[in-house]
């Protein structure tokens, strides 16, 4: 005989403290509605069944101080919310840390694994680290990087971390460098692109984000690594501004897309690529340097992964493709 599953009590009206201030409301019903399915806090979240302060918001929305949120009744899992994840992809993921204390993690994200679940996805980066540090409770990402992006990923142990790492990125003083590998010769001229962006979806529902004179502010800085001929380019990248897929969509607006860019490259240039060492986005977060609240500065490099390597270790073999 089935047992209904339970519900929260009615609606719940829940007063935002200062140690919550600056979080997503998303990962906030996450953190507090344990048992409640993540496709299901989304919903009522597109739904505008969630409210802050009377008002319908996005999942996006940060919190304040003092926020009153509305939080409908929701039907609760019948089983435990976690996911249970393979023993060798949290190994994975243990390995992959490149710094940890008491306040944060940060680790090089391997190519292929999202940052976090939702969205048709059980797991991310996220709800790993939760399983691999379970006395952790207040394991939080400072930021995000597309599924597909390798590279340096912040998670704060602390919500006092977590603020502070919001605030100095919102404030430019984290310096985050990435490396790229582009389709033809990159001129040494072209240092900087600054073209707003915008955000649109296909009938599909794929988000496709394009340049265009009512988007956001973006700037992006370039710097040339090492050229490959006329074929290909090694760039180094500093985005200025934190638009989704300012990078991919800036590179192709300077004439140059990214190698395995399979939402604003080009088929024919990744195909060679991938033909050289091996098929993934060749966009990686390589260098951090963040300065410490103790007034020191924290600053970390990641590797490229063995099929980045192998890959630029034959272009450099073949240069005349």
């Amino acid at each position: 005989m089935m047992t209904a599953a339970p519900q929260t009590p009615n609606v719940q009206h829940i007063e935002v403290l200062p140690e919550y201030a600056g979080q997503r409301i998303d990962n906030f019903l996450l953190s507090r509605l344990k048992g409640v399915p993540k496709t299901l806090i989304y919903r009522i979240l597109r739904q505008g069944a969630v409210r802050v302060n009377s008002g319908r918001i996005k999942p996006k929305y940060k919190l304040y101080t003092g926020d009153i949120v509305r939080v409908p009744p929701v039907r609760m899992s019948e089983r435990n919310e976690s996911v249970s994840l393979s023993y060798s992809l949290l190994q994975r993921l243990e390995a992959s840390i490149v710094f940890e204390d008491n306040k944060l993690i940060a680790l090089n994200k391997p190519c292929g694994i999202a940052v976090h679940g939702g969205s048709g996805l059980n797991f991310g980066v996220i709800e790993a680290f939760r399983q691999l540090r379970p006395d952790a409770t207040e394991l939080e990402l400072v930021h995000r990087l597309d599924r597909d992006t390798s590279g340096l990923l912040m998670i704060a142990k602390k919500r006092s971390m977590l603020r502070y790492l919001h605030n100095a990125l919102h404030s430019d003083i984290v310096d985050k460098r990435y490396m790229a590998l582009v389709r033809g010769n990159w001129a040494g001229s072209i240092k900087s692109v600054c073209v707003p962006l915008c955000k649109s979806s296909l009938r599909s529902g794929e988000r496709i984000v394009t340049v265009g004179e009512n988007g956001k502010e973006a700037k992006t800085m370039f710097k040339v690594l090492h050229r490959f001929g006329n074929f290909a380019t090694m760039v180094e990248v500093k985005p200025m501004t934190g638009r989704t897929h300012q990078i991919r969509v800036h590179s192709l607006y300077a004439g140059h897309c990214i190698a395995g860019d399979t939402k604003y490259g080009e088929e024919y240039f990744s195909k060679k690529i991938y033909d050289l060492g091996g098929k993934r986005l060749f966009l990686h977060a390589h260098m951090l340097t963040i300065p410490l609240p103790n007034g020191g500065e924290l600053k970390l490099q990641a590797p490229v992964d063995e099929m980045w390597a192998k890959t630029v270790e034959r272009l450099n073999l073949e240069p005349r493709l």
